[in-house]
């Protein structure tokens, strides 16, 4: 791994230490294996096409960060087009009742996130799904604890207010 000095990221040996790390976090927002396993590897592609620009001090944060704008685009890109793939999520929503329970949150939360911030999103996913504390939503978007504290409770707020105006 590289240290705070100019010397590039070892990719490989990040690689071996979290790759599997990176894996979980894939699979959790993409709940799609194929897709998972593609935003993982896009995520060492990219680390390596840049290695010579980033530092290694805080792989962990880095890597989570990097595979959840990678998923965050993928899920964004999806839902920019209408393919077929419409066809095969309706079939999959019928035979499986859970899909009904994901498919209602989805909606609830794309409504919730409309018009909120991409990195506003990514702070509510990480501490409201992921349950990552204050403290390292703020490392892994490089902003202060009060700021992520700020930001998140401006959130709710707008959340419950939504709720109450459409219930």
């Amino acid at each position: 791994m590289a240290d705070a000095g100019n010397d590039s990221i070892d990719v490989e040996q990040m690689y071996s230490r979290y790759a599997p790390m990176v894996l979980r976090r894939c699979r959790r927002l993409l709940q799609n294996e194929e897709q998972a396993v593609d935003a993982m590897q896009d995520v060492f592609v990219r680390l390596l096409a840049n290695r010579e620009r980033l530092h290694g001090r805080f792989p962990s944060s880095l890597l989570y960060r990097m595979a959840t704008n990678i998923c965050l685009n993928i899920i964004r890109d999806q839902k920019s087009r209408k393919t077929d793939a419409d066809e095969d999520l309706l079939s999959r929503i019928a035979c499986c009742a859970e899909q009904e329970n994901r498919t209602l949150a989805a909606v609830i939360l794309d409504r919730l996130f409309r018009r909120e911030k991409s990195s506003t999103r990514e702070m509510a996913v990480l501490h409201f799904v992921d349950g990552m504390t204050y403290q390292e939503v703020a490392r892994a978007t490089k902003l202060s604890v009060s700021g992520v504290r700020k930001r998140l409770r401006e959130f709710r707020a707008r959340a419950l207010a939504s709720a109450s105006q459409e219930g």
